[in-house]
């Protein structure tokens, strides 16, 4: 018998021993549900118009109810009907409310027949809960009928009444809205959705939207969770990847972030100094204000500066980090302006460091001091940011588990016989989950301890090592190239190491072993892995040791996509199985709207299940059990007399339970 305490407080939503029984059934219904359908990605890098594609589209599976629904559908009436669900409002634009009536009660009848087969898998309640409110009593309606003779008068005046009302357009976007409501009913985003692509910001705004999304932290990620808890190594690094890469119109017009004081010390540092080592990867082709390479390249070198001299103090004080090689300016040899790699000297394509003292390279100047302050402050006064990392905190993690799979966005670090590697932080060994679970609260303190905080302070070191740091688990390499790749000539100078999991991450005993420890033993278990594009163009696999593991990271971001030769993978977990779809790239938003242009697809099966997986499967599930059993409890208890019924108002009942 459950603590009388706890079943007194479930009689207050339960107050006799009919409601309880009815939420029973209810719940119990709810178990034989079929499960729903989970959608993976992973390494967005702020692609953000591909990433509202495959969201929009729910990644093929939209299309897919389509030709459910609708198998009479030729293939241009299916392309126009995914587009307008797609992109609604774009495509109403150019539709007048005056238009044909035909044309609008087929268009409606068409996302009925869709909606319908979207919501086949959930309870009515929670179908009716995802509608828009204004139309929620005539979708209902519409959706809920059958094609018979007796309701077929009744949805052809609901139609005809909508349209000569000029509600038609309301009753297609929220339809539209439903069906891609219903489509996914988790979305997964295994790390990295910041650098490299112009609008991380964008997508971070469709997450928070989203209607049930989790997080697994990707190193980029933390590098920016790091910078906005006020961590100058991480400002430093941020602001350099993003004049690198040429996102300022993300950091300066979306958050706000003021890198004037960053160009006029550049300019006034490094003038007459064209910093070609510095060079960004790619500037802007805007014809109304080209951008000024030489400016950028000054900027870059500035801001590089100031992230070495940051990250040698860092490591200097954090030594449990064990990266004293990253203090790479107390390696340079300022008389000839060479570098050290295991003893060997090799020179810098860059010697004009005025900012640099010889004897203590690791100084900030009082303009570098005050212009990194100015910029940190810039990061945490920041509203959009704030609220982006802050949701990041509140939706993600550095793991998962979730229905018997695992997922993480890097490694778990391994030693080179393949067991788990060990990491001594605050005297203790940690590996394996323990690992994961300590630096997981070491960056959550990075963020919320007391500020001025030796917590926080410790905290937000740990970010940083979490971003770059030996074999962390988010960056899983010995160590970051940044320093070589800018000033060294030699390119085996530029090889980061991977960690020793990589070698062992086709091994499906090594595979069995780490699902065992992190809890997942389900008989679908897999882990769900990105951060390392698969080479696709070179025949690799994303599926690793038998299937047991799965790598999603197969090039979304641009930059990447010479090397995968796709423009990425998504992953589905259905009822009905698990499978990947390997994405060609995408084209732009308005050639998708104008066209009805889709991202094509090859789809890979993982596994077909035996059995069709229910909501009694599911992680959902066993709380629902645990919540029946509860019941059942709180009945026993009414029936012993050890609790009294009282009264229950139905029409202000609600329950926990979305399904």
């Amino acid at each position: 018998m459950r603590d009388l305490d706890y079943l007194r407080l479930l009689s207050a939503q339960y107050p006799t021993k009919n409601s309880a029984l009815l939420e029973i059934i209810r719940l119990e219904a709810i178990l034989q549900l079929p499960k729903g359908t989970e959608l993976f990605l992973s390494d967005v890098h702020g692609e953000d118009e591909a990433f509202t594609h495959i969201i929009n589209n729910a990644s093929g599976i939209i299309t897919e109810k389509i030709m459910k629904a609708l198998p009479e559908l030729e293939v241009a009436g299916r392309q126009a009907l995914s587009s307008l669900i797609y992109y609604p409002e774009e495509h109403l634009l150019s539709i007048e409310e005056s238009a044909d009536p035909d044309l609008w009660v087929s268009t409606l009848r068409q996302l009925i027949a869709v909606s319908r087969e979207v919501s086949s898998k959930y309870s009515g309640s929670f179908v009716r809960w995802a509608m828009q409110e204004d139309y929620r009593f005539i979708m209902e309606d519409l959706i809920s009928y059958q094609d018979r003779e007796n309701r077929l008068q009744y949805v052809s005046g609901i139609l005809r009444a909508v349209i000569t009302s000029g509600k038609a357009k309301g009753l297609v976007l929220a339809l539209c809205a439903l069906i891609k409501r219903l489509a996914v009913a988790r979305l997964h985003l295994v790390g990295d959705i910041y650098d490299r692509g112009p609008h991380a910001d964008i997508v971070m705004d469709s997450l928070i939207d989203y209607h049930s999304v989790d997080i697994q932290w990707g190193n980029h990620d933390i590098l920016w969770m790091g910078a906005a808890a006020g961590s100058a190594a991480c400002v430093a690094s941020a602001v350099r990847n993003c004049i690198q890469y040429n996102n300022l119109d993300m950091l300066e017009n979306s958050y706000g972030i003021n890198l004037l004081p960053l160009a006029l010390f550049a300019n006034r540092i490094y003038a007459g100094d064209d910093a070609a080592a510095f060079a960004p990867r790619s500037l802007s082709e805007a014809f109304y204000l080209p951008d000024d390479p030489k400016l950028f390249a000054r900027m870059h070198k500035a801001i590089a500066v100031i992230q070495f001299k940051l990250e040698g103090q860092l490591v200097s004080r954090r030594p449990e980090f064990a990266m004293q090689d990253r203090d790479v300016f107390s390696r340079v040899n300022w008389t000839n302006y060479e570098y050290l790699i295991n003893g060997e000297p090799y020179p810098l394509m860059d010697t004009n460091f005025p900012s640099i003292s010889p004897q203590q390279p690791l100084n900030l100047t009082d303009d570098e001091y005050a212009l990194i302050g100015q910029l940190v402050d810039a990061f945490r006064r920041s509203e959009k940011l704030q609220k982006h990392v802050e949701f990041l905190y509140q939706a993600g993690d550095l793991y998962l588990r979730f229905n018997g799979n695992l997922l993480y966005h890097g490694c778990i670090p391994l030693e080179e016989d393949g067991s788990f590697m060990e990491f001594k932080f605050n005297d203790q060994l940690l590996s394996g989950r323990p690992l994961f679970e300590y630096l997981a609260r070491m960056a959550r303190m990075g963020f919320f301890a007391p500020e001025n905080s030796s917590q926080r302070k410790l905290g937000r070191d740990y970010l940083w090592f979490l971003w770059c740091g030996r074999n962390a688990p988010t960056f899983g390499k010995s160590h970051i190239a940044t320093f070589e790749r800018l000033l060294i000539c030699d390119e085996k100078t530029w090889i980061e190491k991977q960690n020793s999991y990589y070698d062992f991450y086709d091994q499906e005993e090594f595979v069995r072993k780490a699902l065992d420890d992190f809890g997942c033993n389900r008989p679908w278990s897999r882990i769900i892995n990105g951060h390392m594009p698969v080479k696709t163009k070179k025949g690799e696999d994303p599926r690793k040791a038998g299937g047991r593991l799965i790598v999603i990271d197969g090039g979304f971001c641009q930059a990447y996509q010479k090397k995968t030769g796709i423009a990425g993978f998504t992953m589905f977990f259905s009822s009905h199985g698990i499978r990947i779809a390997a994405h060609e790239s995408f084209t732009s938003r308005a050639e998708a709207i104008s066209g009805h242009l889709d991202i094509q697809s090859e789809k890979l099966m993982i596994e077909n299940l035996p059995k069709r997986l229910l909501m009694a499967d599911t992680d959902e599930g066993e709380t629902i059990i645990r919540r029946v059993n509860d019941l059942e409890q709180l009945i026993q208890a009414y029936r012993l007399g050890q609790l009294s019924p009282g009264f229950i108002d139905i029409t202000k009942s609600s329950s926990p339970y979305k399904y």
